[in-house]
């Protein structure tokens, strides 16, 4: 057992000096006539001897399971590997709703992490680990909130995410919501004529902590939100009026005055 245990761990290092982990496919098999690998490593099904590993604990009986263990977190072998991808996408959140937070430091933001479905972490941006370039973490979401990945079965996990701003909603959604609560308080204050014009963007009070704040008619969730772009998308682009509720939220705007084609030429602001 000894030489078997001292051949799979030349091949733990030799796999983690070229991909830089030890989260060895399943069913991966080093290669023949590969310089990067010793021969006697050559047709070893390491895949399947990390898979055993973790399911029967094979190599970790008698006296020496431990230090075997010892030497495989020491090369950051992964024990259980849904904590594991979990764990990425718990962090990749993070750091994505905290770069967001200080791009917009002079506004205030909602809670809410609204990750676009396409957004994959940029690779050469040092603001991000590099054990997370290239991730794909809208697509990610999008697999959380409709196939429940990382998070079925596992209640702690759902509350984490929570307890960040994840909401289980798509961005869609979430969006459509601000967009006419926003488009509710600009129509009743312009008598029910819904147009804003194109640079409209929902204020915050002037003096932030005044005692203004509670007449405001802004709630702070909205402050930062660009209407009147959003509004366009509507008319230019049917942003938000795809799917099963598109006509609800066509009656929707049609109710709050919306002008769904404005007279040409210049506006001033409102």
């Amino acid at each position: 057992m000894q030489p078997e245990w001292n051949l799979f761990m030349e091949a733990m290092v030799t796999y983690r000096s070229i991909y830089g982990d030890v989260m060895v496919p399943a069913s991966f098999v080093i290669p023949r006539d590969n310089n990067e690998w010793s021969k006697g490593c050559w047709d070893l099904p390491l895949g399947n001897i990390v898979h055993r590993l973790r399911l029967r604990h094979d190599f970790l009986t008698g006296d020496t399971a431990i230090e075997r263990k010892n030497q495989l977190d020491g090369l950051g072998f992964v024990w259980d590997v849904s904590e594991h991808n979990f764990l990425k996408f718990l962090t990749a959140l993070r750091i994505f709703s905290k770069l967001e937070q200080e791009e917009h430091e002079h506004t205030i933001m909602a809670s809410t992490i609204r990750v676009p479905s396409k957004f994959v972490v940029p690779s050469d941006d040092y603001r991000w680990p590099m054990i997370l370039w290239s991730y794909p973490l809208g697509e990610r979401c999008t697999a959380v909130r409709q196939k429940q990945l990382y998070v079925k079965g596992h209640p702690l996990r759902q509350q984490a995410l929570e307890e960040i701003g994840f909401r289980w909603s798509g961005n869609a959604t979430l969006g459509w919501l601000d967009v006419v609560h926003a488009a509710a308080i600009y129509s009743q204050m312009h008598g029910r004529i819904l147009n804003p014009p194109l640079q409209f963007v929902v204020p915050s009070p002037p003096t932030p902590d005044s005692e203004l704040d509670d007449l405001w008619p802004w709630p702070e969730r909205l402050w930062g939100l660009k209407l009147g772009q959003r509004l366009k998308d509507v008319r230019v682009k049917g942003a938000y009026l795809k799917g099963p509720d598109s006509n609800i939220r066509k009656a929707q705007l049609d109710n709050l005055g919306f002008v769904w084609t404005p007279k040409r030429g210049r506006r001033r602001r409102s």
